[in-house]
């Protein structure tokens, strides 16, 4: 008899054992899953942002000057003379012929469009445009506030007489992404450990991250707050405002 009772008891021993195993088991896996799942309900997003001030690397100026009357070859003759004092203008403002391109001429014959109503006034009119490249972006901005010599000279000057034309570009942004983007995703954290602390959590893992575009404005712009800056491209401006944003989703546990 006992050694009857033995046979059976030993397999429903271990039967039991796997079972209250089992249990114990999938208790915590699903313990662990609703602790995921309220963690999931738990974060905070937070944005981190950092500027910084810089100096445009290269001057653009396009000048554009046009003549016009009734006779071609004078005219043109007229155009070339302006093309010669603008050349003059600018090697006495210490730009080099390597900084400076001379475009195509542009001649019109009004007479000679079939499409336009206009008939009146010079029949061509002959359009030129000489831009000037530079890294020295003071060098350019200095010669633009003298563009009224060209005025004075008798040479009509388009792009609000020259100066307004001038734009200022940034080209060293590359250099300066690694360190922005690792300064704006510590900023993010600062924030989101301020708000743990005030809700008596502390900050976890990350959630989920993004990196906002780079914007470049000038630098005595007002930005609206947005994540674009809201504020001028800057091209008239030497002075410019590097930004960007980083949004991060952190999980918050007790």
């Amino acid at each position: 008899m006992d050694t009857e009772r033995s046979s059976w008891f030993a397999p429903a021993a271990v039967l039991g054992a796997c079972l209250l195993l089992g249990l114990v088991v999938g208790g915590w896996v699903l313990g662990s899953e609703i602790k995921d799942i309220r963690l999931a309900d738990r974060y905070v997003t937070v944005k981190g942002l950092v500027e910084r001030t810089v100096k445009s690397d290269l001057a653009i100026w396009p000048v554009s000057f046009k003549e016009a009357g009734n006779d071609l070859p004078q005219v043109f003759a007229k155009s070339q003379s302006d093309k010669e004092a603008v050349l003059k203008f600018f090697a006495a403002q210490g730009v080099t012929p390597q900084e400076i391109s001379v475009g195509q001429i542009k001649v019109t014959d009004k007479l000679a469009n079939e499409y336009s109503g206009n008939s009146t006034g010079p029949r061509y009119i002959v359009e030129q445009r000489v831009t000037v490249q530079s890294k020295d972006v003071d060098k350019i901005a200095k010669a633009g506030e003298k563009t009224a010599d060209l005025v004075q000279a008798g040479i009509v000057v388009g792009d609000n007489n020259g100066q307004g034309g001038i734009r200022y570009t940034f080209n060293g942004l590359n250099a300066l992404k690694p360190d922005m983007i690792t300064e704006a995703t510590r900023n993010a954290r600062s924030s989101a450990d301020r708000f743990a602390a005030d809700s008596g959590s502390q900050v976890g893992s990350i959630r989920s991250a993004s990196q906002g575009f780079f914007s470049i404005s000038a630098a005595d712009s007002v930005s609206t707050g947005g994540e674009g800056g809201g504020a001028d491209s800057g091209d008239a401006s030497i002075m410019k405002t590097v930004r960007v944003v980083a949004t991060v989703d952190y999980y918050l546990v007790r």
